[in-house]
């Protein structure tokens, strides 16, 4: 495993005893033994509830969590009504609402403390987050995972509608990537960009190769005749947001397109490997995973958000089963009085 790191991040009441995650079981709503599955509930509970049986077996968590926008969230339908416009209906999806920094930050860490445990010594974590937090997180995340596990930070670069605002438009979210055990081989499959124009007028499709001399300065470059597969792909991702009439579009808020998930499940992990998001949403990740041949498990306490990827996965045909937090009952003991809330 990684490194302790000495500086840590510190706010407010973070050295106090930490609350206790709530014990659930789950229950199993739907479905049977399929490879996705989705999870009703509270994650931090779900996450604990799930450890007998992931841990150390999961080959990468992809994290969407909440941006501390402090906003609430609502999905939008769209209803047809005659001739008339479309009528557009709001729903509440989620509540980005939090007391304080120190707060969004306390969660976000403890949830990546039991995601650690789950990884594989070969899996990744990504944790997707905007400049809003993302300098907090990576420092919270090295004091997780260690600094030497921490492996890249990925710009997402989209283009979306320009706002109004005395300042540079912010197109851009951060993807900041961990391994589980930086000893261990990690998952990565190489990806690849095309290739520039002018590469392709100067020296066409073929495999570029450099010719040395004795002294091993490169003299000059050659082409081979094998097919050059590309540019090893850099962390810097153009992808296009979802369009508002996009066909992927669920309507959902903070909805992410399936091309930047098909990278991420793509590069770091491999068919039958373990994907699970704990911020599910949508349900993009567990619809990439399925395209993919990857097993997946996703969880939210939305049920919106259940009801979104429940929906998305079935016109998809994707067979999944569905389970449900509840909490432990545990049997009272003898002579113990049950309290009741006021």
């Amino acid at each position: 495993m990684g490194k302790s790191w000495s500086v840590l991040l510190s706010w407010p009441g973070r050295t106090g005893p930490e609350a206790a995650v709530p014990e659930v079981e789950l229950e199993r709503v739907a479905g049977d033994d399929s490879a996705i599955r989705i999870v009703h509930g509270d994650n931090e509970g779900v996450l604990q509830a799930m450890a007998p049986e992931l841990e150390g077996k999961v080959s990468l968590v992809y994290l969407d969590p909440p941006f501390f926008t402090m906003r609430e969230f609502e999905r939008v339908t769209r209803r047809k009504s005659g001739t008339s416009p479309p009528v557009r209906i709001l729903t509440p999806a989620f509540d980005d609402r939090w007391c304080g920094l120190e707060s969004y930050l306390s969660s976000l860490r403890s949830r990546l403390v039991l995601l650690r445990k789950l990884l594989s010594p070969h899996g990744s974590v990504v944790v997707h987050v905007d400049p809003r937090t993302s300098h907090y997180v990576k420092v919270l995340g090295d004091e997780i995972f260690g600094p030497d596990a921490f492996a890249s930070e990925i710009v997402w670069r989209y283009r979306r509608w320009p706002a109004r605002t005395p300042n540079f438009q912010r197109v851009h979210d951060v993807l900041l990537r961990w391994v589980a055990d930086p000893c261990a081989a990690p998952r990565f499959t190489q990806l690849y960009e095309e290739l520039a124009p002018s590469t392709l007028k100067t020296w066409g499709r073929g495999k570029q190769k450099a010719v040395f001399d004795g002294t091993g300065r490169r003299r000059r470059s050659s082409t081979e005749q094998a097919p050059s597969p590309g540019v090893p792909l850099g962390d810097v991702w153009e992808i296009s947001i979802i369009a508002p009439v996009g066909r992927e579009r669920t309507g959902y808020p903070t909805q992410k397109p399936e091309g930047l998930l098909e990278r991420v499940i793509g590069a770091l992990s491999e068919p039958g490997d373990i994907v699970l998001d704990p911020y599910m949403g949508s349900g993009t990740t567990l619809s990439v995973a399925a395209k993919l041949g990857r097993r997946a498990v996703g969880m939210d306490q939305s049920h919106v958000a259940v009801g979104v990827t429940r929906e998305r996965l079935a016109a998809a045909g994707v067979q999944f089963s569905e389970f449900r937090a509840v909490p432990v009952q545990r049997q009272q003991a003898p002579g113990q009085l049950r309290r009741h809330a006021p």
